[in-house]
């Protein structure tokens, strides 16, 4: 489309990147995009094994292990598991994940601990105040899997996890990344959630135009480690 969130993204880390750069994909799963995803352009835009050094997915699901877009794959599971990276990362991607973390100061320390001074934490999720967020909370986190079945029908259960929305404003991130270059910035999106049917989308394109980014959009999030 003429307003893709992924390509606009991955287009900006790619900039940041170089073929010495180690990347860390925090929240990978089982890079669905990259299974499901019937757009070859975009696949490759998103793409980041062969142009790096390395690249390394994380994910408390042993879905990670399936990750055919990584070069290596860790499973957290006591928390402890990225100690052995600690300063390690030139550029870490947290693509749809700040919504489902539960503790945010422990994250942002692990962020810390696993970026070279100068790093880049990356970082794509809906906003707070979205009309995406706001639906989400009203409905209890074990019945999303049903309710996406019919909202988003290509999305399947194994990539459907609970939202918590501690990180998902700009104000969070200044807040918990004081002191880091902040180029972090609301992104107006195209439509996800509608129900694979185009006049539903061309309706909700409409609404995105009409109303404020933050009801909308997401937040793009670039901050550099000092």
């Amino acid at each position: 489309s003429d307003n893709d969130g992924s390509v606009d993204f991955y287009l900006r880390i790619n900039s940041l990147l170089s073929q010495k750069s180690v990347v860390l994909d925090f929240g990978a799963g089982r890079a669905a995009w990259f299974e499901d995803d019937v757009c070859a352009t975009r696949r490759k835009i998103r793409l980041l094994k062969g142009k790096v050094e390395k690249v390394i997915a994380a994910d408390v699901d042993e879905a990670v292990f399936e990750n055919r877009a990584s070069d290596q794959q860790i499973l957290i599971k006591l928390g402890n598991e990225l100690e052995t990276l600690q300063s390690t990362v030139d550029l870490i991607v947290a693509d749809y994940v700040l919504e489902h973390i539960q503790d945010s100061k422990l994250f942002v320390e692990q962020v810390d601990k696993c970026l070279q001074k100068g790093g880049w934490f990356c970082a794509r999720t809906p906003h707070k105040f979205s009309y995406i967020a706001l639906f989400a909370r009203l409905i209890r986190n074990r019945f999303h899997s049903k309710v996406l079945r019919f909202v988003q029908p290509n999305r399947k259960e194994i990539d459907v996890f609970p939202t918590t929305y501690k990180l998902n404003t700009l104000t969070d991130v200044q807040n918990a990344f004081s002191g880091w270059e902040n180029k972090s910035f609301i992104f107006r999106s195209d439509p996800a959630y509608f129900f694979g049917n185009k006049i539903i989308y061309r309706l909700q394109s409409l609404v995105h135009r009409l109303f404020p980014k933050f009801f909308c959009g997401n937040l793009f999030i670039f901050v550099k480690k000092p």
